[in-house]
């Protein structure tokens, strides 16, 4: 190499370094207040998009809002009758400007959300494989100057109609959407009732069956009891969230069987499977999916018990998202074969075509948790008695409106739509089927006091006299106590006297008459064969037949005994004794056990033939 290509070398490298030393005093000279400026500007730039604010959006729009886009049938008898009268739907929806993010206003219902004030009435109602639930009632009336009132007492022939609340995943009566939507719901005039999950709202678990995503059992007692007790009612029905997938899987089983006259719901999942793929997807997501599995962890603590026996407790305490919680819990409780069977059986979007009632479904483009990925369009579209709402914005179950965010959009929206619904002539009604087996109380349970044992942590079972408690589920089928505030009447404390014994007041027992021993005997053997045809499910008729044919020899004896005497006097002489050592108490009581003994030996013959 010659001097003068190495001398060139080293001048460019020396000018380079120059350059850089000159670049370097240069960014020296810029203030550090400059520098944080643009770290928070490129901070907020960040944070911006990953909280997906839409602020500067709705700026340039003049914060008028995204109008609501309808999907339906084109020949639709439910949108050109109903939901084409409904203004809001029709309307614009403005998010509240300083909760424009869906994460932003998830996260403000969970933690504030400004839920009305006022108290529930508590109704426990007894489900046929013997779980509990807690129905919580809101009954409201418009008094003078629209002023609201809260009523307590529903009679049977109250045409008022009755909405039915299914909350979501953890949730129950407290949950603040819970609490707008029932209290401007019971503000209009409607009576309210929300129907908690098992295991939620301070009941404990009083049977081996939990709620899952697809439990669709629980709700169908209960619409079936109330449509009952209340026949003159017309009831609809909300879901939200989990709960919104239950109530559309619920409709699509039965069909027009169910006497729901319509209904909404409120962010369904749509498709489980999709949603577990989503909520694992982005790490904004995956912060959803711990918050949610810890609520799950909180459900199962509350009943340890059970799932230590039932589930993989090691593998629920272990679990990280929803996913491992249904593989450890769900699907070995509710014997699922895998997470992804579960999914697939419980999502709603596969029942949604088969919905035969009003129904009014509205989801958030922005949801964080359900994603509109899994929205069934098609399904919607083709079913006409479905109407689709969607919003570009609103979160999940949040839809805050106002500058104040004192609002929820979705609760006015679902208030109007079941508002027209309710005076169109588009209401569902079920044909009148004889159900047979199908026996309900005939006398309204919402006045009749509790029997309740709350426990050290809280949690709250109905107990009370397992003698007639029983007696009632058998004859029944259900039972139901309400937690009222107010003091017991006349009637109830005279039913509660028999659990509980009153040292205040002393009675004597009432003369043993003949036909006072008589009816108590005929009672005893009635008694007797009703327990022994529910505990075999076999009819009375057929132990009677049996019984019959097997003590024969018996009342043919006595038949020729009796009427082999020649004198009609000499009869009656023997039908007296006959009737006076009945009467006796000892061989009364040796009576009653031998017959006991008998049906009992009978029906064990049958099981053993069987």
């Amino acid at each position: 190499m010659s001097f003068s290509e190495e001398s060139s070398s080293s001048s460019s490298s020396s000018l380079n370094g120059d350059a850089y030393a000159l670049l370097f005093n240069a960014l020296r000279l810029i203030p550090i207040s400059h520098y944080l400026l643009a770290l928070s500007l490129l901070f907020v730039i960040v944070i911006y998009n990953f909280l997906e604010f839409h602020f500067v959006e709705d700026l340039f729009s003049g914060f008028r809002g995204s109008p609501v886009r309808l999907t339906f049938n084109s020949s639709s008898p439910i949108y050109d009758g109903v939901v084409s009268k409904c203004k809001i739907v029709h309307g614009r929806y403005l998010v509240t400007p300083w909760l424009s993010s869906p994460h932003i206003q998830t996260a403000f219902l969970h933690f504030f959300g400004r839920p009305p004030c006022f108290s529930y009435r508590r109704q426990l109602f007894r489900l046929s494989d013997g779980g509990m639930i807690a129905l919580d009632w809101l009954m409201g009336s418009t008094g003078p100057g629209d002023v609201f009132h809260a009523n307590n007492f529903i009679s049977k022939d109250d045409t008022t109609p009755i909405a039915i609340v299914i909350p979501g995943l953890t949730s129950d009566s407290a949950a603040s959407y819970i609490r707008h939507l029932v209290f401007n719901t019971a503000k209009r005039g409607w009576n309210v009732v929300v129907s908690n999950h098992r295991g939620l709202g301070g009941v404990s678990i009083t049977s081996d069956c939990f709620y899952n995503a697809g439990w669709t059992e629980d709700a169908r007692e209960v619409i079936d009891y109330l449509h009952h007790e209340y026949p003159k009612a017309p009831l609809f029905a909300i879901g939200t969230s989990i709960g919104a997938n239950i109530l559309v899987k619920y409709l699509g089983e039965e069909g027009e069987k169910t006497p729901v006259a319509g209904a909404a719901a409120i962010c369904p999942p749509w498709d489980l499977l999709i949603g577990d793929r989503f909520i694992g997807r982005r790490l904004i997501q995956k912060l959803y999916d711990r918050a949610l599995t810890i609520g799950l962890q909180d459900y199962a603590q509350l009943h340890e018990p059970r799932y230590s026996r039932l589930a993989n407790w090691e593998g629920i305490k272990k679990s990280r998202s929803i996913r491992d919680f249904d593989n450890h819990a769900t699907c070995l409780v509710g014997k699922f074969e895998t997470v992804d069977t579960y999914y697939r059986n419980c999502s709603s979007s596969t029942y949604v075509g088969n919905v035969s009632i009003p129904l009014l479904c509205i989801s958030s483009l922005d949801d964080p948790v359900c994603t509109v990925e899994a929205i069934p369009w098609d399904e919607c579209r083709a079913n006409k008695n479905v109407v689709l709402a969607t919003t570009w914005h609103g979160g999940h179950l949040a839809f805050f409106e106002g500058i104040t965010a004192a609002g929820m959009w979705w609760v006015r929206a679902v208030n109007e739509y079941l508002g027209v619904l309710h005076s169109s002539p588009y209401m569902h009604v079920r044909k009148k089927v004889q159900e047979p087996g199908l026996h309900l109380s005939t006398e309204s349970s919402i006045d009749q006091g509790p029997y309740l044992n709350v426990s050290e942590d809280g949690m709250v079972a109905a107990v009370g006299n397992e003698q007639t408690r029983n007696s009632i589920v058998g004859d029944h089928q259900t039972n139901s106590e309400m937690v009222l505030d107010t003091e017991q009447d006349e009637q109830l404390t005279g039913a509660k006297s028999d659990a509980v014994p009153n040292t205040d007041r002393t009675c004597e027992p009432p003369a043993n008459t003949p036909d006072t021993e008589l009816r108590n005997l005929t009672a005893s053997v009635t008694s007797c064969l009703n327990q022994l045809s529910q505990r075999n499910k076999r009819s009375m008729w057929l132990l009677a037949y049996v019984a019959i044919i097997t003590t024969w020899p018996l009342v043919g004896s006595a038949l020729r005994f009796i009427f082999g005497k020649k004198r009609k006097n000499v009869l009656s002489a023997t039908l007296t004794k006959s009737s006076n050592f009945l009467l006796s108490p000892a061989i009364q009581a040796e009576q009653q056990h031998m017959w006991c003994e008998i049906l009992l030996c009978i029906t064990t013959g049958v099981e053993v033939m069987n």
